[in-house]
């Protein structure tokens, strides 16, 4: 998501070029990206990894995953109405398609919910009696089954998705509907809000989980604490991507950088191995602005946290609990 806004696409390619020569095929995006969002640069990411799937021919070695944009006032210039009606659906997926320069998404990802729920830093749910947006779960589901029927999507997953949504695809799946095989949320060492009630459905239901913003912004390597943050980093740029940033989550992050120099590990690769240990972790989606960055996140995969560390981690969050929802 960064492709398009902090890169360019000579620098997306290398990072691609590098992420497959180290075993990585599995390659994420959104309609919506580059971040943040802006109707000049929307799409980019989609078309630079498209020129590149184009370039390498290597299609049929990737699992490719991309994602429909939800209701969201700030981001119109996508489409009118933005919500997963049949005829935004199929607007959205032919766009992503084209760009894409593919025939099949792999992974069709709802972005975040229509209805009205806490996702995005909303760390608790309120009610809203009269909110337009009524149970279409089945109705989505089945133009969703048509896509696949149709060749254009092999599987489909949820994004920002709570407890509720998740089970309510689950009940559809139940009476014959199209099964959702995965969720994207955000899970990192200050965001463990799914391990409460999600963890037991994902394992339940055989849903694969994919955590995104492992890194917290870029908060968990420490560049941000010990002055290392180079002046394009995004928090540095985009001053409204604080959810990592309030007082108690740079207080529980400073003491998760202790354990990691304590134990003398990159702090970065600290924190994606604790993700990699859970068991209803399928895959975390890293991002990196630079093939360094990108290297250290890949070689976390050779990291193993012992029980000391895992009970130092543990001590932390007990102090201070989901500091970032």
């Amino acid at each position: 998501m960064t492709w398009g806004q902090q890169n360019t696409e000579a620098e997306a390619h290398e990072q691609l070029d590098f992420a497959i020569e180290k075993g990585i095929n599995f390659i994420d995006c959104a309609e919506m990206y580059p971040v943040p969002a802006n109707p000049k640069t929307q799409g980019r990411t989609e078309s630079y990894i498209g020129n590149w799937l184009v370039k390498k021919k290597n299609r049929e070695d990737l699992v490719l995953a991309t994602k429909i944009a939800g209701p969201s006032r700030s981001m119109d210039h996508i489409r009118q109405p933005l919500d997963f009606s049949k005829k935004s659906l199929e607007d959205a997926i032919h766009k992503s398609l084209k760009r894409l320069q593919t025939e099949y998404i792999d992974l069709y990802q709802l972005h975040w919910p229509e209805r009205n729920t806490n996702y995005f830093g909303q760390r608790d749910y309120t009610h809203k009696q009269n909110e337009a947006w009524s149970d279409n779960f089945a109705e989505v589901l089945n133009t969703l089954e048509e896509l696949v029927k149709a060749g254009k999507i092999r599987h489909v997953g949820l994004s920002n998705e709570t407890p509720f949504g998740v089970m309510r695809c689950m009940e559809e799946a139940r009476k014959g509907k199209l099964k959702m095989v995965s969720v994207q949320n955000p899970y990192n060492l200050v965001n463990r809000k799914d391990e409460i009630g999600l963890s037991e459905i994902l394992q339940r239901e055989n849903v694969g989980y994919l955590p995104y913003s492992p890194l917290g912004f870029g908060t968990l390597t420490g560049k941000y604490l010990d002055g290392t943050a180079d002046a394009n980093s995004r928090i540095n740029q985009f001053k409204q991507y604080s959810r990592y940033s309030n007082k108690q989550a740079l207080e529980a992050t400073e003491k998760y950088y202790e354990i990691a120099k304590k134990h003398n590990l990159s702090f970065a690769q600290m924190a994606l191995a604790f993700i990699l240990q859970k068991k209803f972790v399928t895959a975390p989606i890293i991002g990196a602005t630079s093939i360094k960055q990108l290297s250290e996140n890949i070689e976390s995969i050779h990291v193993s946290l012992s029980k000391e560390i895992l009970k130092e981690i543990e001590a932390v969050h007990n102090q201070i609990p989901n500091p970032a929802p």
